[in-house]
Parts: C-alpha cells; sequence; structure tokens
C-alpha cells in the first residue's frame, strides 16, 4: 500500500461489579476560542509520562508506537463517569487537577472540531465509541456528554455471546481505521458491561515525496549484535534540521501536507536510553523552536509495524488504581449497578513509504547551493513524533527499534 498511515485503536473494558446480592440480570461558553491549547501542554507531559512507563518494560530492541493524544481522551471520556477518589486519580495521572471536567470536555469538544476538519491532502480521524451491554442502561447525562464533547457514538452488544461481541466490536474498528486493526479485541469476559473504544487514524503525504528509483538495500543495527535489512530511502535536498550537542541528538522534522509533520529524533550511537530517559515535551519544544533548513542527504528506512501495548500495570504505576478495584466509583455511568475497569488495551500500526500517498507522482526540482550536504542516516534506532500543529497535539509518539518486525 502506497501510503504513510498511521491508526490505532484503544479498549478500555468496564466489568460489572458482582456482590453476592447484586447480578446483572448543557454547554460551556468558550472564554478562550482556543480552549483546546489548555489540554496541549498537559497532555504532552502525559505522552512522555507514559512513553517512559511502556519503554521500561518494552526493553531494548522492541519497537513502540502508540497514540498518547488517543489514550488521553479515552481516559478523559471514562473520567466523565467517575466520582470520587476514581476521578481524582484519572485527572491527577492526566494532569488536569487544574480543571474541572466541565472544562475539559469543552477542551475536547473543540480539539475534536479541530481534528476534524478535513483537508484533502490529510485523513485525520479520531474518535470514540462505547459498545454498550444489551439490556443495561447507563445514565442519559453520561451518554449525552460523550455524545456532544467526546464525539462518541454508542451501539449495543451482546457480550454474554463473548465471540459474537468480540467480532462486533472488531469489525466497527476496522471499519474506522480503514481496516489497518481488525483483531484487536480477543477473549471478552461475559461480565462486561460497557466498552470504552478510542481509535486514532492518520494518512498523510509528504509535503516532498521521496523517489521510489533511489530506494535501495541497506542494513539497519538493531543494537550492536543485530543487523537487520531494509529498504532505504533516499532524499537529498533542504530539511528542517538541527543537531543538539549538549542533547545528543540529531532532529529532522518532515512536514506532510496539510498541518501535521513527523519530528524524527535521532540520539547519537549508544545514547538512545539516555535521551529516552529525559526526553519532555520542554525538549520536543526547543528542537521545533530551533530548527533551520540545512542541506541534507536523508535515508530513512520503509517500514510497516504493528505495536500491541497492554496498558493496566502502566496506568497502575502511574496512579489509576482506584478504577480497577471494587471500590471503583463510576455513579456517573450507571447508579444502579457498580463498574470497574477490567482491560485497557492498545493497538498501532505505522506504515512508511516513499510517496505518503496511495498515487502521487509529483516531480518537484530543488535549487541546491554548490556545498555538500551532511548525511543523516536513519539506521540505528530513532523516535518519532507526530505532531499536529493547530491543537499542537502530540497524535502518535514511538520509537522505531526494528522496522523489519511485523
Amino acid at each position: 500500500m502506497r501510503s504513510f498511515v498511521a491508526c490505532c485503536a484503544l479498549a478500555v473494558l468496564l466489568l460489572v461489579v458482582v456482590h453476592a446480592d447484586h447480578h446483572l440480570h448543557h454547554h460551556h461558553s468558550h472564554e478562550d476560542n482556543m480552549s483546546c491549547h489548555v489540554l496541549s501542554p498537559l497532555n504532552a507531559d502525559f505522552a512522555f509520562a507514559l512513553y517512559k512507563h511502556v519503554s521500561r518494560r518494552a526493553g531494548p530492541g522492541k519497537n513502540i508506537f502508540m497514540s498518547p493524544l488517543g489514550l488521553s481522551s479515552a481516559l478523559s471520556m471514562l473520567s466523565v463517569g467517575a466520582r470520587g477518589k476514581t476521578h481524582e486519580q484519572l485527572f491527577t495521572t492526566l494532569g488536569y487537577s487544574s480543571l474541572d471536567q466541565a472544562r475539559v470536555n469543552e477542551a475536547y469538544n473543540h480539539l475534536f472540531q479541530m481534528l476534524g476538519q478535513s483537508q484533502q491532502e490529510q485523513k485525520l480521524d479520531l474518535g470514540e465509541s462505547v459498545a454498550v451491554r444489551t439490556g443495561f442502561n447507563p445514565l442519559q447525562t453520561f451518554l449525552n456528554d460523550i455524545k456532544t464533547n467526546y464525539g462518541g457514538e454508542v451501539f449495543n452488544v451482546d457480550f454474554s455471546n463473548p465471540s459474537e461481541a468480540a467480532a462486533q466490536i472488531n469489525s466497527h474498528i476496522a471499519s474506522k481505521t480503514n481496516d489497518m486493526i481488525k483483531d484487536m479485541v480477543k477473549d471478552l469476559d461475559p461480565a462486561t458491561a460497557m466498552m470504552l473504544i478510542n481509535y486514532v487514524y492518520f494518512r498523510g503525504q509528504w509535503e516532498k515525496p521521496f523517489n521510489k528509483n533511489h530506494t535501495a538495500k541497506a542494513e539497519f543495527h538493531v543494537d550492536e549484535n543485530t543487523k537487520v535489512e531494509v529498504d532505504m530511502m533516499k532524499k537529498m535536498g533542504r530539511f528542517d534540521y538541527y543537531y543538539d550537542d549538549g542533547n545528543h541528538s540529531t532532529i529532522v522534522s518532515l512536514p506532510y501536507k496539510g498541518n501535521t509533520s513527523m519530528m524524527i529524533v535521532l540520539p547519537d550511537e549508544n545514547k538512545m536510553e539516555e535521551v529516552e530517559g529525559f526526553i519532555s515535551k520542554n525538549h520536543l519544544r526547543h528542537w521545533h523552536d530551533s530548527l533551520y533548513k540545512n542541506n541534507l542527504n536523508l535515508l530513512m528506512p520503509k517500514f510497516s509495524i504493528s505495536v500491541s501495548t497492554p496498558l493496566d500495570d502502566v496506568l497502575k504505576e502511574m496512579g489509576v488504581t482506584e478504577a480497577y478495584g471494587d471500590n471503583a466509583d463510576f455513579s456517573g455511568i450507571s447508579d444502579e449497578i457498580k463498574l470497574k475497569v477490567s482491560k485497557v488495551s492498545h493497538q498501532a500500526e505505522l506504515r512508511v513509504d516513499e510517496t505518503g500517498t496511495e498515487a502521487a507522482a509529483v516531480t518537484t526540482i530543488e535549487i541546491m547551493p554548490m556545498s555538500l550536504p551532511m548525511e543523516m542516516n536513519l539506521n540505528r534506532p530513532f523516535l518519532v513524533f507526530i505532531i499536529e500543529h493547530s491543537t499542537r497535539s502530540i497524535i502518535f509518539a514511538g520509537k522505531i527499534s526494528n522496522p523489519t518486525a511485523a
């Protein structure tokens, strides 16, 4: 498939807390017309905290790819129905302690509107769905909030038939991610009352495509002892570039048509762990502000990866514990049935190739100064951040350790 595509899906399972005696048979004014910007620094902090927890668990040589924005919005949607300590922990972990739920809902409402403005060159779909157990009726106020502020779609599923329920939910996720993510949900618990689903699908085309004729086989060094063969794309031209000597990192930013770009961070040899240890939103901002046009010979692997990330232990480490226990308080979802979170799962896919689109035959001729270009060769692990500029959101973040790992 000739396209640059990134997508992910996230599922939050809410289980019924079964006790012995209990079995299961208004819009805020816009103080600031860029209300979604209140979220961007908080979501960026959450993104880097999340990345560090996931990275520690992933271990060396493993690819990491996820949508921090997808998880932030799914947990925010969950917090709409949470109360008491359960709500407090969700807000603290997300970094929203200084905000109230109404302000967060309004900011997401605005964010979804901004991201939903369709552009011909790129497609960015971010959305939420709620699969509700047949016969279980969540509070209307919860459903209204989800539909109004989070663009949520609500549909009924018979969880008492787990295989049929999984097939229905998987088909829904596939339809939202252009069939990239097909079999995400497996092993459903028949006691499931509700599942919150978040999906992000992004298809972009490079502002300056690579020439396919220049792509050639090359070695990629996964680690000191492991080399794999990749299709290495090559482009000479003027790129937004910065070398941060103090932080052992080379940065290049590749814009897509539209208002999204991919920032690539290539740590110096043997410095990946160090860079992963300190990286924060301030580094990203500093690098973004320090970019300048430089003549580069850029070599970048063409790849397609799929990464599943179980998030329960990570979220518990980050402070979300109450939601998983029998004392969880989701009385904002139902005042009749006690609910708790049983599982949060996340799957993301990334495909990168020369054109970034299904059919682009564009020839661009760049006038180059006479000086010889520097070479930037992405032939060892590197970090990627896909950033949407109008909302200042980190849509995807990851580490490409092995471009050949499916």
